[in-house]
């Protein structure tokens, strides 16, 4: 039985075309600390989350230490500290959309995709939904991004039909 993401052992991601990636950033910043950001969205896109070894591989390469890079990591939301499901959703709950309706909006979401409760992954590993302060579309509640997907004006009757293509 092999070990679940989360537990097994690290595998580096600056190695071979990510490291040439990584370097060819270098040349459009002043410093190599100054490409932290695009460095933690490749161990993301690379893993689907920021491990504690994979950012002290990061801050090995940007010669920084790891104390920094996990601060960076938890100060941004957009960052995943732990595995979450393939398509990673983030509701608007924030008070103009709770009064259109972002709850039920949230309970449809929970229900469809079986996560069950926020921050969870479904048992299918496909989705975890999360509730966010603000997506900037107050004007279109409830607003919902999936993955990189901003779909705005969401119901809950338009949840499953919205859900189709993540599956």
């Amino acid at each position: 039985m092999s070990a679940p993401a989360h537990e097994a052992p690290h595998q580096p991601v600056f190695v071979g075309g990510a490291r040439a990636r990584l370097e060819r950033l270098f040349e459009q910043y002043p410093t190599k600390q100054a490409c932290l950001l695009p460095a933690l969205w490749m161990v993301q896109e690379a893993r689907g989350w920021i491990s504690e070894p994979a950012m002290a591989e990061t801050a090995a390469v940007l010669g920084l230490t790891p104390a920094y890079v996990k601060g960076v990591v938890s100060f941004y939301t957009m960052y995943h500290t732990h595995p979450v499901g393939r398509h990673f959703i983030q509701v608007c709950t924030t008070s103009p959309c709770n009064i259109c309706g972002a709850e039920e909006v949230t309970r449809a979401l929970l229900q469809e995709t079986g996560c069950g409760e926020l921050g969870a992954t479904s048992a299918d590993g496909r989705f975890t939904v999360i509730e966010v302060e603000c997506l900037g579309a107050c004007g279109f509640a409830t607003p919902v991004l999936i993955d990189d997907d901003f779909i705005e004006s969401v119901t809950p009757e338009r949840v499953p039909g919205l859900l189709q293509g993540y599956k």
